[in-house]
């Protein structure tokens, strides 16, 4: 692909999805819904809450982005959304490696799901062409990494609280990168 060609297909994707933002604070109200959740239930149902919620984050995210004015759906002929569409299987691998973690040490399923949520993000500055993507994928990848090294020897306290703490970050981080992607991706009428 030329550079020519890629710099139109990211342009293509920016403005069908209004910069990703959409699916970035989709993603956040999933984190948020399975913060509350881990907040008054049991862990395990915070759990698949997150893992429930992220299946409807694409279509909550193309449905926004129609409300809004935009396609909602790229065009059919760009490269880039069969990029996304890949990387979907590695998030499934991740999500199923999170479960298996879970099943050992549930505390850390929400640190292995930032770390995952990460990595997807970094795919998106390709998908994209915006940088800030990098830095809400390391954000997240941080998080989960230092959370994570939190909660590995754990007072009771703290273990208690993981899956709240774990949820909750991955809602704030989520919800300010995708309030910049928004204000980032708007484009004022008559333009």
């Amino acid at each position: 692909m030329s550079a020519q060609t890629l710099s139109q297909a990211q342009a293509d994707m920016r403005t069908a999805y209004w910069h990703g933002a959409f699916g970035v604070l989709a993603s956040a109200f999933a984190w948020s819904i399975a913060a509350g959740t881990a907040a008054v239930a049991k862990p395990q149902q915070a759990v698949w809450v997150l893992l429930i919620g992220g299946m409807f984050i694409f279509p909550v995210s193309m449905g926004l982005a129609k409300l809004f004015g935009r396609a909602g759906m790229h065009q059919k002929t760009n490269p880039l959304g069969r990029l996304a569409m890949f990387s979907t299987f590695g998030l499934l691998a991740g999500c199923a490696l999170a479960l298996g973690v879970a099943t050992q040490k549930l505390e850390w399923f929400f640190p292995t799901m930032l770390l995952v949520i990460g990595g997807r993000y970094l795919v998106f500055t390709a998908v994209y062409g915006l940088r800030i993507y990098w830095a809400v994928g390391f954000a997240l990848a941080a998080a989960g990494l230092v959370l994570g090294g939190v909660l590995a020897a754990p007072s009771p306290e703290l273990k208690a609280m993981g899956p709240f703490l774990g949820a909750m970050t991955g809602a704030l981080i989520e919800a300010v990168f995708g309030a910049l992607l928004l204000r980032q991706g708007y484009i004022p009428k008559g333009r």
